[in-house]
């Protein structure tokens, strides 16, 4: 952390003392109770990291911290704040409430339906509505004002909405100002600061050129947060991107396997996926890998308290309902992977994405996000059926998702079985290959035992 937190800040969903962790999107600071329930929602609703225990980057802990202090909270909470809320028996939960149901259900409604944020009047076309709220954005992103532009994002204002008369997105602009916690904000909710203008610059440029160089650094990790992401979580190393290097490709211990057949095939068929598939391969595994050190964090923080609990685990990556349920699938899927299936797909996501950025990148006759979203889904379906597993598995919120009816499965099936019979190569056989390279990498080192054991 850039400094202590002081004393007197609190959980800002149940006002409990010494709150240990954050909610970066929300820019509020959460109790390890009420953090439980936030994990249990899903990056797409609140990205949760220690205050202490999680490597920061200095502005955007500073952006979080300048949110909490000038009163983000009271966005989430709009409307209880008015006495006739108090009336009407509505309360924010307060530390003595039940983790579940009392917080899990408050938490709930105020961030993922967003029960008690200021409503805008109802207009006929909401894409006007959210055109003007990206336009003030647009305006606001110049100034330090970051709680105004938190209730703009809040109300649907668009992080990467392009100016259609200025020419340019709230990035540039923030850039060219150089408001680097701006910068931050829009980050988080998806900015991305590779965009061009009509000029054909880039908010780095606008950095870059109005002497903003800190500004212009961040600008540029954040361009590669996956990717550095991805290799810290292997080797714990990022790129030093000062100095031109952009990507760490880590090494798994045995490399010699790498020159098989079958790993030359796996890397094939990656290498087949169309950019936008890739890029949603990339993106669901870097939620699995968020997931998996931020379990790390919770359980080595918890020191045996009652919060480790079946309620409290997040044991795959939470539903998140715009995504299809067959992605949402192979997202959950993720987490049956060992730690070494786990290590060689980000590897080989790794040295694609380098290779795409360097180079013109094969693509895949069918641009259809639906192949990406079998990614996993189906690479344990022996495994699911000799255990009779359930083809979808239950959400980590406690609710009870009914995703899918057993014909619309039964059709769904049918279709990827049609499309992987007649279609081009797919995420799910890259990883069929995969697995067959694991599997025959365990015959290997079983055979390597039983021959060392005849020669001795």
């Amino acid at each position: 952390m850039s400094k202590r937190l002081r004393s007197s800040e609190v959980c800002a969903d149940c006002s409990g003392p010494d709150p240990s962790w954050a909610s970066v999107n929300r820019g509020t600071f959460i109790c390890d109770e009420c953090c439980s329930v936030h994990r249990s929602l899903g990056r797409h609703i609140s990205q949760v990291r220690h205050l202490k225990h999680t490597p920061w980057p200095p502005t955007l802990l500073q952006m979080v911290e300048t949110l909490y202090n000038n009163g983000a909270n009271s966005i989430w909470e709009h409307s209880l704040l008015d006495p006739a809320s108090i009336m009407s028996g509505r309360r924010k939960a307060n530390p003595q409430d039940k983790v579940h149901p009392n917080k899990a259900e408050f938490i709930r409604a105020k961030y993922q339906m967003l029960a008690f944020v200021h409503r805008l009047p109802c207009r006929d076309d909401d894409s006007v509505t959210a055109k003007d709220l990206s336009k003030q954005l647009h305006s606001s992103v110049r100034t330090g004002n970051l709680e105004t532009c938190l209730r703009l994002l809040s109300l649907g204002a668009q992080a990467n909405f392009f100016h259609p008369e200025k020419g340019n997105t709230p990035l540039h602009v923030a850039s060219k100002a150089g408001q680097i916690l701006q910068a931050e904000l829009l980050a988080v909710y998806g900015a991305d600061p590779g965009t061009q203008d009509s000029s054909g610059k880039t908010p780095v440029d606008y950095a870059r050129q109005g002497g903003h160089h800190e500004l212009a650094e961040r600008l540029v990790e954040i361009q590669y947060e996956l990717t550095d992401r991805l290799a810290f979580y292997l080797c714990g190393r990022k790129p030093d991107h000062k100095n031109g290097q952009h990507f760490i490709i880590p090494q798994m211990a045995d490399s010699s396997l790498d020159l098989s057949e079958l790993a030359k095939a796996a890397k094939k068929k990656l290498q087949s996926l169309s950019n936008h598939l890739f890029e949603e391969l990339a993106m669901d595994v870097y939620d699995e890998v968020d997931r998996r050190e931020t379990d790390a964090v919770w359980l080595a923080t918890q020191n045996h308290s009652t919060l480790v609990t079946e309620t409290t685990v997040v044991p795959f990556l939470p539903v998140n309902p715009e995504y299809s349920s067959t992605r949402n699938q192979g997202r959950q899927k993720l987490a049956r992977f060992n730690a070494h299936e786990f290590a060689t797909l980000v590897i080989d996501i790794l040295s694609d994405a380098k290779r795409r950025q360097q180079g013109s990148p094969l693509s895949s006759s069918k641009d259809n996000v639906e192949l990406i979203l079998r990614t996993v889904s189906n690479q344990h379906s022996v495994e699911s059926q000799d255990n009779d597993q359930p083809d979808y598995d239950s959400v980590a919120s406690d609710e009870d998702t009914d995703l899918e009816t057993t014909a619309s499965k039964a059709n769904r099936q049918k279709s990827l079985d049609s499309d992987l019979s007649d279609g081009p190569v797919t995420v799910q056989e890259f990883l069929e290959v995969k697995n067959a390279l694991v599997a025959s990498e365990a015959k290997i080192q079983q055979l390597m035992k039983l021959l060392g054991k005849d020669a001795n």
